[in-house]
């Protein structure tokens, strides 16, 4: 109580309104620094990390109701500043601090006095976030955002040309196609790493990264297409987040929360985590095996994939009737929910956008828990307001969501909790290399959850035996430990398995334990495209996922995490190509403190993944 009594005090006394020319706004540490200042007759800003230079004097500006970008000037500011804690429904940690320093900037026409824009800046720690407010009502018309982030000589960034697309590291000139998708993650050549986004991006276009034309070391956002709303009217948070080592940029990514609303869901106690596994066969007999499979691998949610309303690209289908014949949904459902497991069915957006109203009411009569949103159009606003207005919807009927295809989530899940995973990431469908595998968690991850879909038995035996470039080209360590490196609330797992593809392997009971949702969550080493070890906490066991690229390496895995003065188990799982077996995974046991540290001797494109077993003694 006493802490959100400081905090109002703090408001009170900060929310007194400054003139000038100049305004500053510095995190709580002091170490993010935004400055919004006058050059001639622009807006400009510049922003800095631990007293170094990291976006450089760079445009401010934006038209809607005219526009802003020459002719303009800085008028009053009023600063506040918020210090809170707030406790998601689930999360990669139990407990998120919001606290930041902010300043609400009025922009002002040279030329017309009557026209009022402000300019919103948070500074948080852990990076700078700022978007434009239209105050007065008005119609508006974006089209273009004027924004740039002039970089440093030298910065590199890591671009990827569409949301499932793959990552090269390029300098800031000749991309290819001439868009990045966000995230855009940047190298500067003294230090630190920064990273470009956006959040809240609930009603607006979609924007990419593309190079300033004619500005050397310039990056400026693309639109997707035109923006029309009536103010008062805010933006999305355009996002500059900074740090010392890239797994820092996975531990802050809160920050893309923090800058959405609270859950707006008023009893969210039925949105469940869990593990999923897909039904192939599309018949009551599969069905039923899987739910078994489900229940005896310790997994939550079964998945009806494609195909079970009929043609799911056919505008005829209809998604209120089950099409094959062998397939029996009410009798699954039944015996699912006898076995308490959950249901889950795709639905691609044509018959969504022909049928969400009515699907949605009837799937909950069916006793069915969520939906699988397939080929879902994103990008333009239209696109963009109907996809959240139908993960509102599915709220009311409390069903839980997955968004596939190009969909990146921007913070939306802490509003409404039940969007509890997406795609919009190159996923084990696609067969990447591990050398994206280990790229990702600094990239594509410090957005939000991702559905990359864990295989395993099936995927290993075609590897085997009919080698070529479109199977798995990872081990099956690297898998295993991909169900703790990469965050999904909701995670597929066995993907392309039948519950006969397994054989009971021992190294499974890592799949049986782990989480999908977490207390708390530490990247012990890391560097992109290279290698990644990341502990995670659920409630007093630990679970460490280590994967490389398509190289080999052996790397030292602290334990210094750990509580002090307590003894744990560590079940640890490698790749050992001596087995004989399929999947050739050693289990080894022993006990670890705090002072410990596991050798991890990876294997090209392979992993390690330990299960440390509180065991509540002291040693």
């Amino acid at each position: 109580m006493k802490r959100h009594i400081f905090n109002i005090l703090l408001i009170i006394l900060y929310s007194l309104p400054t003139f000038s020319g100049e305004v500053t706004v510095s995190s709580p540490n002091g170490k993010m620094l935004m400055k919004v200042y006058e050059k001639g007759e622009n807006v400009v800003y510049s922003v800095s990390f631990g007293g170094k230079p990291i976006v450089l004097e760079s445009l401010l500006g934006i038209n809607g109701a005219g526009v802003w970008k020459d002719g303009v000037s800085i008028g009053k500011s009023v600063d506040t500043s918020v210090d809170v804690s707030w406790k998601p429904v689930y999360g990669e940690r139990n407990i998120v601090r919001d606290y930041y320093n902010q300043s609400e900037i009025e922009l002002k026409q040279i030329n017309n006095s009557y026209r009022r824009l402000k300019l919103i800046v948070r500074a948080y720690n852990e990076g700078i976030a700022f978007r434009y407010f239209f105050p007065d009502k008005e119609n508006l018309r974006i089209t273009e955002e004027y924004t740039q982030y002039v970089m440093p000589e030298g910065a590199k960034a890591y671009v990827a040309l569409w949301a499932q697309g793959t990552y090269s590291l390029l300098p800031l000139k000749d991309w290819p196609s001439g868009e990045a998708e966000r995230p855009l993650v940047l190298e500067l050549p003294q230090g630190p790493y920064v990273l470009l986004t956006e959040a809240e991006m609930v009603n607006y276009a979609r924007t990419k990264f593309v190079l300033a034309p004619g500005k050397a070391n310039t990056i400026t956002g693309v639109m997707y297409d035109a923006v029309d709303d009536v103010a008062p009217y805010k933006t999305p948070w355009r996002v500059i987040m900074a740090a010392e080592k890239p797994g820092q940029l996975i531990e802050n990514n809160d920050l893309i929360l923090n800058l959405n609303p609270p859950c707006a869901i008023d009893n969210p106690r039925w949105i469940t985590p869990g593990k999923v596994m897909r039904e192939v066969t599309l018949t009551t007999e599969g069905a039923k095996a899987v739910v078994d499979f489900a229940v005896k691998r310790n997994m939550q949610y079964i998945l009806f994939d494609a195909g079970w309303y009929g043609s799911e690209v056919d505008k005829k289908s209809d998604a209120t009737v089950v099409v094959p014949v062998a397939l029996d949904m009410k009798e699954v459902v039944t015996y699912a929910k006898k076995h308490n497991i959950k249901i889950i069915l795709y639905v691609n957006q044509i018959a969504l956008t022909q049928q969400l109203d009515e699907i949605l009411p009837l799937y909950k009569s069916w006793g069915v828990d969520g939906l699988k949103f397939g080929f879902v159009n994103v990008g333009s606003q239209y696109w963009t307001s109907w996809l959240h207005e139908a993960v509102r919807k599915c709220a009311q009927y409390e069903l839980v969501v997955n968004i596939h295809d190009e969909y990146r989530p921007t913070g939306f899940s802490r509003t409404y909790p039940n969007l509890m995973t997406q795609e919009g990431i190159r996923g084990n469908e696609e067969m990447p290399e591990a050398t994206l595998n280990v790229t990702l968690p600094f990239t594509r991850f410090t957005q939000g959850a991702a559905d990359y879909t864990i295989c395993y038995h099936r995927a290993l035996l075609v590897k085997k035996e009919q080698p070529h470039d479109h199977l798995l080209k990872t081990t099956a360590a690297h898998q295993l430990a991909i169900a703790v490196v990469f965050y999904s609330p909701l995670q597929h797992m066995y993907w392309y398995d039948r519950p006969s593809d397994s054989n009971d392997e021992p190294e499974l009971e890592f799949f049986d334990r782990v989480p999908t949702v977490w207390d708390d969550t530490k990247v012990i080493l890391g560097e992109i495209g290279k290698y990644i070890s990341m502990a995670r906490r659920s409630g007093n066991d630990w679970f460490v996922g280590t994967m490389t690229n398509n190289d080999g390496r052996k790397l030292n895995i602290p334990l210094d995490f750990l509580p002090k003065e307590k003894t744990f188990i560590a079940h640890i799982y490698d790749d050992d190509p001596k087995l004989k077996n399929l999947t050739q995974v050693g289990v080894k046991t022993k006990k670890v403190t705090s002072k410990s540290v596991i050798r991890a001797n990876l294997q090209p494109s392979g992993g390690q993944t330990i299960w440390i077993e509180a065991t509540g003694k002291n040693h």
